[in-house]
């Protein structure tokens, strides 16, 4: 039935002249359209708010990983930075040089991980509604948030590389 009013208003106006009709006639299971459709929809929404929280948390995971790998790297080679420096390198060029070991190997992953993707995809194909399982442009985008998130992660050691004092570099050597 369509009304001008609050569904649930309108109940018991339609209970009553049901009533009316036939006395014997049971009103059961009374719901709003808005109600129909969302119970027709919870699973999905419940599965595509899980598999984004879960994306989520590997995004971060992923962070933090990229983080304490070139942390890592920065720390053992504190010398040869301070070294770099000592000899004319400015920060922007620390700066660059990190970023970039950090780019490479953040591309070889996306390239093992796009062919790994490329390969399980027949098996999620299914879980899919309205995209290709090899869509070029959701690859791209995953792509391009793992590079943006890979230049943040990699940004604080790397900036961190470039307060590197070359003179306790030179005498460590």
């Amino acid at each position: 039935m369509r009304t001008s009013t609050e569904p649930r208003v309108a109940l018991s106006a339609i209970r009553s002249a049901v009533a009316a009709l036939d006395a014997e006639l049971p009103l059961s299971q009374v719901s709003t359209v808005e109600e129909l459709m969302s119970l027709s929809v919870a699973a999905p929404r419940f599965r595509t708010t899980l598999v984004s929280v879960f994306a989520g948390v590997g995004l971060l995971l992923a962070a933090i990983g990229i983080y304490g790998v070139v942390a890592y790297a920065v720390s053992e080679r504190t010398k040869e930075l301070g070294v770099r420096v000592a000899l004319g390198a400015t920060a922007r060029d620390v700066v660059r040089l990190v970023l970039g070991e950090t780019l490479t190997l953040t591309a070889a992953g996306i390239v093992i991980g796009v062919g790994g993707a490329l390969l399980t995809t027949r098996l999620m194909a299914s879980l899919l509604f309205g995209v290709a399982p090899t869509d070029v442009t959701t690859f791209a985008a995953i792509a391009a948030v793992l590079v943006a998130t890979a230049l943040v992660a990699g940004y604080v050691p790397a900036r961190r590389a470039t307060r590197v004092d070359p003179m306790i570099a030179l005498r460590a050597e």
